[in-house]
Protein backbone atom coordinates (compact mmCIF):
# COMPACT_ATOMS: atom_id res chain seq x y z
CA UNK A 1 0.00 0.00 0.00
CA UNK A 2 1.05 3.61 -0.97
CA UNK A 3 -0.57 5.70 1.49
CA UNK A 4 -1.43 9.21 1.20
CA UNK A 5 0.19 11.97 4.19
CA UNK A 6 -1.72 14.00 5.70
CA UNK A 7 -0.31 18.11 5.56
CA UNK A 8 0.66 18.00 8.92
CA UNK A 9 2.20 15.27 8.89
CA UNK A 10 5.12 15.48 6.50
CA UNK A 11 7.89 18.07 6.20
CA UNK A 12 10.18 18.42 2.76
CA UNK A 13 13.78 19.84 3.34
CA UNK A 14 15.33 20.75 -0.74
CA UNK A 15 19.35 21.21 0.68
CA UNK A 16 19.72 23.66 -2.24
CA UNK A 17 17.18 26.18 -4.05
CA UNK A 18 17.40 24.18 -6.91
CA UNK A 19 15.26 21.34 -5.87
CA UNK A 20 12.55 24.07 -4.91
CA UNK A 21 10.47 22.85 -7.55
CA UNK A 22 11.09 19.41 -7.37
CA UNK A 23 10.02 19.79 -3.84
CA UNK A 24 7.14 21.98 -4.68
CA UNK A 25 5.89 18.78 -6.85
CA UNK A 26 6.00 16.76 -4.20
CA UNK A 27 4.43 19.22 -1.89
CA UNK A 28 1.22 19.97 -4.39
CA UNK A 29 0.55 16.10 -4.44
CA UNK A 30 1.34 15.24 -0.95
CA UNK A 31 0.67 18.49 0.70
CA UNK A 32 3.23 19.26 4.22
CA UNK A 33 5.13 22.00 5.47
CA UNK A 34 8.07 22.92 2.76
CA UNK A 35 10.84 24.01 4.40
CA UNK A 36 13.64 26.68 2.11
CA UNK A 37 16.35 26.64 4.16
CA UNK A 38 19.03 28.84 2.48
CA UNK A 39 16.29 32.21 3.25
CA UNK A 40 17.50 31.28 6.79
CA UNK A 41 21.29 31.46 6.58
CA UNK A 42 21.40 34.82 7.94
CA UNK A 43 20.30 33.44 10.96
CA UNK A 44 23.56 32.42 12.08
CA UNK A 45 22.29 28.45 11.76
CA UNK A 46 23.76 25.72 9.75
CA UNK A 47 21.64 23.92 7.51
CA UNK A 48 22.23 20.71 9.66
CA UNK A 49 21.14 22.81 12.84
CA UNK A 50 17.96 24.28 11.24
CA UNK A 51 17.32 20.84 10.43
CA UNK A 52 17.26 19.77 14.31
CA UNK A 53 15.37 22.08 15.08
CA UNK A 54 12.57 20.56 12.62
CA UNK A 55 13.50 17.00 13.25
CA UNK A 56 10.49 16.45 15.46
CA UNK A 57 7.63 18.56 14.08
CA UNK A 58 6.97 16.04 11.22
CA UNK A 59 5.85 12.23 11.53
CA UNK A 60 7.90 11.72 7.91
CA UNK A 61 9.89 14.22 6.26
CA UNK A 62 11.26 13.73 2.69
CA UNK A 63 14.82 15.96 2.10
CA UNK A 64 15.73 16.23 -1.51
CA UNK A 65 19.62 15.91 -2.24
CA UNK A 66 22.50 13.27 -1.51
CA UNK A 67 22.29 10.55 1.17
CA UNK A 68 26.06 11.70 2.66
CA UNK A 69 24.21 14.85 3.91
CA UNK A 70 20.97 13.54 4.99
CA UNK A 71 23.28 10.95 7.06
CA UNK A 72 25.47 13.77 8.69
CA UNK A 73 22.34 15.75 9.56
CA UNK A 74 21.01 12.96 11.36
CA UNK A 75 23.66 12.40 12.98
CA UNK A 76 22.28 12.40 17.01
CA UNK A 77 18.82 12.99 15.99
CA UNK A 78 17.45 9.08 16.19
CA UNK A 79 16.70 7.45 19.62
CA UNK A 80 14.34 4.55 19.07
CA UNK A 81 12.60 3.24 15.88
CA UNK A 82 9.14 3.06 17.20
CA UNK A 83 9.32 6.87 17.76
CA UNK A 84 11.49 8.79 14.99
CA UNK A 85 10.39 10.26 12.47
CA UNK A 86 10.52 8.57 8.73
CA UNK A 87 13.12 10.00 6.18
CA UNK A 88 13.03 9.40 2.79
CA UNK A 89 15.85 10.68 0.72
CA UNK A 90 14.96 11.56 -3.22
CA UNK A 91 18.02 12.99 -5.62
CA UNK A 92 17.75 16.09 -6.97
CA UNK A 93 17.08 14.49 -10.49
CA UNK A 94 14.21 12.47 -9.29
CA UNK A 95 16.07 9.08 -9.70
CA UNK A 96 15.75 7.02 -6.46
CA UNK A 97 13.86 7.58 -3.52
CA UNK A 98 15.39 5.79 -0.61
CA UNK A 99 13.71 4.66 2.23
CA UNK A 100 16.53 5.64 5.04
CA UNK A 101 15.02 5.70 8.29
CA UNK A 102 11.79 4.37 10.05
CA UNK A 103 11.22 1.93 7.03
CA UNK A 104 8.50 -0.45 8.84
CA UNK A 105 7.56 1.62 11.42
CA UNK A 106 8.05 5.12 10.65
CA UNK A 107 6.45 4.20 7.20
CA UNK A 108 9.45 5.01 4.99
CA UNK A 109 8.94 2.26 2.99
CA UNK A 110 5.25 3.34 2.44
CA UNK A 111 5.92 6.96 1.62
CA UNK A 112 9.12 5.78 -1.00
CA UNK A 113 6.82 3.97 -3.04
CA UNK A 114 4.70 7.12 -3.15
CA UNK A 115 7.34 9.16 -3.94
CA UNK A 116 8.51 7.05 -6.75
CA UNK A 117 4.94 7.32 -8.29
CA UNK A 118 4.90 10.94 -8.35
CA UNK A 119 8.20 11.32 -9.90
CA UNK A 120 9.58 8.54 -11.73
CA UNK A 121 11.97 7.36 -9.29
CA UNK A 122 13.22 3.89 -8.62
CA UNK A 123 12.28 2.86 -4.61
CA UNK A 124 14.79 2.05 -2.64
CA UNK A 125 13.76 -0.43 0.48
CA UNK A 126 16.55 -2.37 2.29
CA UNK A 127 14.71 -3.73 5.17
CA UNK A 128 15.70 -7.05 5.56
CA UNK A 129 11.62 -8.62 5.37
CA UNK A 130 11.47 -7.08 2.10
CA UNK A 131 15.07 -8.40 1.26
CA UNK A 132 13.96 -12.12 1.55
CA UNK A 133 10.77 -11.52 -0.30
CA UNK A 134 11.77 -12.71 -3.99
CA UNK A 135 8.22 -12.09 -5.89
CA UNK A 136 7.04 -9.56 -7.39
CA UNK A 137 3.08 -9.76 -9.09
CA UNK A 138 2.36 -7.72 -12.45
CA UNK A 139 -0.82 -6.92 -12.47
CA UNK A 140 -3.00 -5.61 -14.83
CA UNK A 141 -6.89 -4.73 -14.81
CA UNK A 142 -10.08 -3.94 -16.51
CA UNK A 143 -11.49 -0.09 -15.31
CA UNK A 144 -13.18 -0.35 -11.62
CA UNK A 145 -12.15 -4.34 -11.09
CA UNK A 146 -12.72 -4.93 -7.83
CA UNK A 147 -10.62 -5.96 -5.08
CA UNK A 148 -12.31 -9.14 -5.19
CA UNK A 149 -11.45 -9.77 -8.84
CA UNK A 150 -8.07 -9.14 -8.68
CA UNK A 151 -7.27 -11.33 -5.50
CA UNK A 152 -9.17 -14.48 -7.01
CA UNK A 153 -6.85 -13.44 -10.27
CA UNK A 154 -3.92 -13.50 -8.00
CA UNK A 155 -4.90 -16.74 -6.05
CA UNK A 156 -5.07 -18.35 -9.42
CA UNK A 157 -1.49 -17.35 -10.62
CA UNK A 158 -0.10 -18.05 -7.48
CA UNK A 159 -1.86 -21.85 -7.33
CA UNK A 160 -0.31 -22.59 -10.70
CA UNK A 161 3.12 -22.00 -9.27
CA UNK A 162 3.76 -24.48 -6.56
CA UNK A 163 5.67 -23.29 -3.60
CA UNK A 164 5.04 -19.74 -4.00
CA UNK A 165 2.68 -17.54 -1.71
CA UNK A 166 1.51 -14.06 -1.42
CA UNK A 167 3.55 -14.04 1.80
CA UNK A 168 6.41 -14.15 -0.44
CA UNK A 169 5.39 -11.08 -2.44
CA UNK A 170 7.28 -7.97 -2.11
CA UNK A 171 5.44 -5.51 -4.13
CA UNK A 172 2.94 -4.90 -7.42
CA UNK A 173 3.75 -3.24 -10.08
CA UNK A 174 1.40 -1.77 -13.12
CA UNK A 175 1.31 0.79 -15.16
CA UNK A 176 0.94 4.53 -14.81
CA UNK A 177 -2.37 4.83 -16.01
CA UNK A 178 -3.56 2.15 -13.32
CA UNK A 179 -2.03 3.66 -10.67
CA UNK A 180 -5.41 5.04 -8.57
CA UNK A 181 -7.71 2.23 -10.01
CA UNK A 182 -10.04 1.74 -6.76
CA UNK A 183 -9.89 -2.20 -6.84
CA UNK A 184 -6.07 -2.30 -7.02
CA UNK A 185 -5.17 -0.08 -4.11
CA UNK A 186 -7.83 -1.90 -1.95
CA UNK A 187 -5.97 -5.12 -2.54
CA UNK A 188 -2.68 -4.02 -2.04
CA UNK A 189 -4.10 -2.44 1.26
CA UNK A 190 -5.51 -5.33 2.66
CA UNK A 191 -2.14 -7.37 2.37
CA UNK A 192 0.00 -4.35 3.01
CA UNK A 193 1.96 -4.42 -0.27
CA UNK A 194 3.72 -1.19 -1.79
CA UNK A 195 2.31 -0.57 -5.74
CA UNK A 196 5.71 0.14 -8.12
CA UNK A 197 3.53 2.31 -11.09
CA UNK A 198 5.68 1.65 -14.19
CA UNK A 199 5.41 4.48 -16.94
CA UNK A 200 3.64 3.40 -20.15
CA UNK A 201 6.64 4.90 -22.03
CA UNK A 202 8.92 2.52 -19.98
CA UNK A 203 6.60 -0.44 -20.51
CA UNK A 204 6.38 0.22 -24.15
CA UNK A 205 10.54 0.03 -24.50
CA UNK A 206 10.39 -2.82 -22.36
CA UNK A 207 10.23 -6.39 -24.86
CA UNK A 208 7.20 -8.52 -24.58
CA UNK A 209 7.44 -11.79 -23.22
CA UNK A 210 4.06 -13.92 -23.87
CA UNK A 211 1.87 -12.94 -26.81
CA UNK A 212 0.60 -9.73 -27.34
CA UNK A 213 -2.87 -8.21 -26.41
CA UNK A 214 -4.26 -6.30 -29.37
CA UNK A 215 -7.12 -5.24 -27.10
CA UNK A 216 -4.51 -3.17 -24.50
CA UNK A 217 -2.35 -2.18 -27.72
CA UNK A 218 -5.41 -0.51 -28.69
CA UNK A 219 -7.23 1.03 -25.79
CA UNK A 220 -3.55 1.60 -23.90
CA UNK A 221 -0.79 1.64 -26.51
CA UNK A 222 1.58 -0.68 -25.22
CA UNK A 223 1.57 -4.81 -26.04
CA UNK A 224 0.62 -5.71 -22.87
CA UNK A 225 0.76 -4.31 -18.69
CA UNK A 226 1.11 -7.18 -16.36
CA UNK A 227 4.66 -8.81 -17.35
CA UNK A 228 6.78 -6.51 -18.63
CA UNK A 229 5.33 -4.28 -15.25
CA UNK A 230 7.09 -7.10 -13.06
CA UNK A 231 10.09 -7.49 -14.93
CA UNK A 232 11.09 -3.76 -15.39
CA UNK A 233 10.22 -3.81 -10.97
CA UNK A 234 12.55 -6.99 -10.54
CA UNK A 235 15.27 -6.21 -13.27
CA UNK A 236 17.41 -9.14 -11.95
CA UNK A 237 14.80 -11.49 -11.82
CA UNK A 238 13.02 -14.11 -14.48
CA UNK A 239 9.33 -14.50 -15.27
CA UNK A 240 8.36 -17.35 -13.41
CA UNK A 241 4.24 -16.88 -15.06
CA UNK A 242 3.54 -15.56 -17.86
CA UNK A 243 0.65 -13.61 -18.24
CA UNK A 244 -2.31 -15.70 -16.86
CA UNK A 245 -6.16 -14.02 -16.87
CA UNK A 246 -9.37 -13.98 -14.94
CA UNK A 247 -12.33 -11.89 -15.32
CA UNK A 248 -10.83 -8.94 -16.40
CA UNK A 249 -8.01 -9.47 -14.41
CA UNK A 250 -4.42 -10.67 -15.89
CA UNK A 251 -1.54 -11.57 -13.16
CA UNK A 252 2.17 -12.31 -14.38
CA UNK A 253 4.85 -13.38 -11.35
CA UNK A 254 8.59 -12.50 -11.66
CA UNK A 255 10.87 -14.40 -9.24
CA UNK A 256 14.76 -12.74 -8.02
CA UNK A 257 17.85 -14.27 -9.20
CA UNK A 258 19.89 -16.00 -7.16
CA UNK A 259 22.24 -13.20 -7.75
CA UNK A 260 24.90 -13.36 -4.95
CA UNK A 261 23.48 -16.39 -3.13
CA UNK A 262 24.32 -18.84 -6.33
CA UNK A 263 28.16 -17.68 -5.57
CA UNK A 264 27.92 -18.38 -1.68
CA UNK A 265 27.02 -21.63 -2.45
CA UNK A 266 30.02 -22.04 -5.06
CA UNK A 267 32.62 -20.23 -4.01
CA UNK A 268 34.96 -21.45 -5.82
CA UNK A 269 33.51 -20.88 -9.41
CA UNK A 270 34.63 -17.78 -11.98
CA UNK A 271 32.65 -14.58 -10.73
CA UNK A 272 33.04 -13.22 -14.57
Amino acid sequence: MNPSVAPADLGLWPVRAEAAALAMHLQDRLGGELYQPWLHAEGGLSQRQQFALAYRRHRQWIMIGATGIAVRFLDGLPQDKHSDPAVVVLDEAGRFAIALLAGHEGGANGLAYRVAQLTGAQPVVTTATEAVKPLVLGIGCRKLASAQQISNAVSQALDLCPGTSLAQVREVATIDIKAEEPGLLAFCATHDLPLRVIAREQIAQRAWVGKPSEWVRQNVGVDGVCEPAALIASPRGRLLLGKTALDGVTVAIVQDAEGWHSFAENPGSPGY
